[in-house]
């Protein structure tokens, strides 16, 4: 991990796209602005993490839910 110390008003520079820069502190709380190409996913890591989770929910479907929706697809037509 790098590890670096900044002020408010500074930031640092990932690769040629992203900055991110110290926005304010208060206490124990850092408020960070992120400049992000948009097709550059930024999450907190909490909302990362639960997409993730959704995601490995999502890919372990059973092979019968699937005959389901199929069937009730085959019905709508």
């Amino acid at each position: 991990m790098l590890i670096f110390t900044r002020k408010i008003g500074e930031g640092i520079r990932i690769g040629d796209q992203i900055q991110v820069k110290i926005i304010d502190i208060k206490g124990k709380q850092v408020r960070i602005g992120i400049e992000a190409p948009l097709e550059i996913a930024v999450h907190r890591e909490e909302i990362f993490l639960k997409i993730m989770e959704e995601n490995l929910q999502a890919a372990s479907v059973e092979t019968g839910d699937l005959n389901e929706v199929a069937e009730i697809w085959r019905r709508k037509e």
